[in-house]
């Protein structure tokens, strides 16, 4: 199996733009997923106002493409008032159920003054938001939180901005408040890489047998603009800082024209997926051009077999914090 036919485009592409809306906006794309208890999937959109500030907004669906029931009103609106951090919006939710919580946990970008920062809210309801504030500070955002704690400790992976590039991080929290300790999960590469210029993760990571499958996308920047494409790499199910495998090549780059064409063109950027009842097939949803919603479907089975048979394997991890314990 090549690497174009492990994510297939939905025939009803896309699946949602502003048109469907129930109020005016200008743009709608890079959603937070989740499947319910009831079996339905929940959207957490963003939504571009015609000021260029976004929101979320939920969107409904029994069967997860069409039917989708959109509240009338956002859902999630930056509170500049309280929280100076997003006076420029909120934008790009990550979704985690946290079975110990029972409660789900959004990681988005505030965007304030010094630039986007990572803020987290849980849930239980999509209803009522507990904001816990901005979590990392500019100029930082793709973030999502690991399902469970590891060593006693909730897990954000993230994605700030330094001198040296743009590269996935993880840190460390006793209490979803308090974080520290970070350490370097996975580099953009250098050159001429189709990940090259900028990485960042793409929708939460997968609990697989193997590992952690996480998503990322890799930018990589040409003479008339940048692409913005989907590769995976595979991470140590205990010790989740520890890179295993990563795929050579992307996986799901913008070919269709609702990708190449809008707002951004030239990007496909995932932010949540949810997994069918067989525990294997991947509905994958995903920003198109900055301008619309889309999804596409895989196997995971299909994706790690592809991963072991093609990907890279990282022989020696860098451990950044001495103070974390790992695999002898």
């Amino acid at each position: 199996m090549t690497q174009g036919e492990l994510l297939r485009r939905h025939p009803a592409n896309p699946i949602l733009s502003a048109a469907e809306w129930p109020y005016p906006i200008h743009t709608v794309f890079n959603p937070g997923a989740t499947r319910l208890k009831d079996g339905r999937t929940l959207l957490l959109c963003r939504c571009e106002d015609h000021r260029g500030l976004s929101h979320l907004c939920k969107a409904i669906s029994e069967d997860g493409v069409t039917g989708w029931q959109i509240d009338r009103s956002p859902t999630f609106q930056h509170e500049p008032d309280r929280y100076p951090e997003e006076l420029w919006g909120i934008e790009d939710p990550r979704i985690t159920f946290v079975p110990e919580l029972d409660e789900y946990v959004i990681a988005y970008t505030a965007f304030g003054k010094v630039g986007p920062g990572v803020s987290l809210a849980k849930t239980k309801d999509f209803i009522k938001f507990e904001r816990l504030g901005l979590t990392m500070q500019p100029d930082d955002k793709d973030a999502a939180l690991f399902p469970r704690k590891f060593q006693g400790n909730y897990l954000l992976i993230h994605r700030p901005i330094s001198s040296e590039g743009a590269d996935l991080w993880v840190t460390q929290s006793p209490d979803l408040k308090t974080w520290g300790r970070p350490l370097l999960m996975l580099r953009a590469r250098r050159g001429a890489w189709w990940d090259a210029t900028k990485i960042g993760l793409s929708p939460p990571p997968i609990e697989t047998p193997e590992g952690w499958l996480v998503l990322y996308h890799g930018v990589r920047t040409h003479a008339s603009g940048s692409l913005y494409r989907v590769g995976m790499a595979l991470f140590d199910l205990e010790h989740p800082e520890l890179a295993l495998i990563r795929g050579a090549s992307w996986i799901m780059g913008p070919e269709a024209r609702y990708e190449r064409m809008g707002d951004v063109a030239n990007v496909v950027f995932p932010c949540g997926y949810t997994i069918g009842d067989d525990g294997d097939k991947l509905f994958l949803y995903y920003g198109a051009a900055d301008t619309s919603i889309c999804l596409a479907t895989g196997s995971i089975r299909e994706m790690l077999a592809w991963l072991k048979e093609y990907g890279d394997p990282v022989s020696t991890p860098v451990i950044m914090n001495p103070d974390i314990s790992t695999p002898a």
